[in-house]
Order: C-alpha cells, then sequence, then structure tokens
C-alpha cells in the first residue's frame, strides 16, 4: 500500500471512523460489502439482518455526519471517496 493511503487510513479515515458507534459502523461495513456506489436502503438492511426502520436512525446519523448522502430516494452512497475500501483494511 502507498505511503498516501496508509497516512488517509492513519489520518483521515480512522478518525471518522472511531468516532461512530458501533451501529453506525456496522452500517458502513455493511455498504462496504455491497461495493462502491449507491445502494438501496433495503439491501443494506438486508445484509445488517434488521429492517429498514430499525436502520433508519443509524442512517440518519450518518447522513447528518456526513459521511453518507442520499442521492435518489432509497439509496444511500458514501461521501468519502476511498472510504469503502478503508472500511475492510480496518476491520482486519
Amino acid at each position: 500500500m502507498s505511503s498516501t493511503f496508509l497516512r488517509l487510513d492513519k489520518n483521515f479515515f480512522r478518525s471518522r471512523y472511531e468516532a461512530l458507534t458501533n451501529p453506525q459502523r456496522d452500517y458502513l461495513r455493511a455498504m462496504a460489502e455491497l461495493g462502491s456506489g449507491s445502494h438501496k436502503t433495503g439491501d443494506i438492511a438486508r445484509k445488517l439482518g434488521k429492517s429498514i426502520g430499525a436502520s433508519a436512525p443509524h442512517r440518519s446519523a450518518l447522513i447528518k455526519r456526513g459521511l453518507i448522502y442520499s442521492p435518489e430516494y432509497g439509496h444511500a452512497a458514501l461521501t468519502v471517496p476511498l472510504f469503502d475500501e478503508f472500511i475492510p483494511r480496518m476491520l482486519n
């Protein structure tokens, strides 16, 4: 891994990730596991083994933190490029 990615992981990505609650981290992990791009909130909820309603507060909190946004109704996408690639590295 390049020194640029190591610095991003250590300083930029990690600080944002560590400020999250465990359910918020789980929501981002589910998004990362689904791959890059926008995902249906129902698909994210299924990946979490929860209903859309049960996962909605975590989605809302992540939107307020500026880590995800809704590009269209019923979808969620990461606002930070490469964050979906960081999450698996953080979990290893």
